[in-house]
């Protein structure tokens, strides 16, 4: 009689295989874009998804000043925030923020999909976003993904 036995694989931080991703956003539409990176950083693309662990690859985004929102959302989507002050409620449209910081649109869209705890805090660590097409992490060797073709 075979006696086969089938054990749940759980990863843990020494058995984690991480890897460097490029992922350009140039003609992306930001919420699409901002979801597939929070899949790929949270590690659910992977067959030996862990939730506790971080094992999710590291993603370098570049061309984020050339992502696209659709319908009416550079004028009516604010990001609204608290200096602690009284009265001191401020808030930007994400034109004037894509002025200013292109980056943070997608650190902000990919950022409010992740979790919000330690975890989430440590995940956000391995997103690196550039304006343009440069980027500091050639060494890594970053494996270039199409992300329209990733589900």
């Amino acid at each position: 009689m075979d006696t086969t036995s089938y054990k749940t694989i759980s990863a843990n931080k020494q058995t984690v295989k991480k890897e460097w991703l490029l992922v350009d956003a140039e003609g992306q539409v930001l919420g699409r874009l901002a979801s597939k990176i929070a899949k790929i950083l949270r590690g659910k693309h992977k067959p030996d998804f862990t939730p506790h662990v971080d094992g999710g690859d590291h993603v370098v985004v570049i061309n984020a000043d050339k992502i696209i929102l659709t319908g009416n959302k550079w004028d009516d989507k604010e990001y609204i925030w608290h200096t602690g002050y009284p009265g001191g409620q401020r808030s930007i449209t994400a034109r004037d923020l894509m002025k200013k910081h292109p980056e943070r649109l997608v650190e902000k869209a990919v950022k409010g999909m992740l979790p919000k705890n330690k975890l989430g805090r440590k995940i956000f660590k391995n997103l690196h976003v550039y304006v343009g097409s440069e980027h500091p992490h050639q060494a890594q060797n970053p494996k270039v993904l199409d992300i329209n073709k990733f589900k």
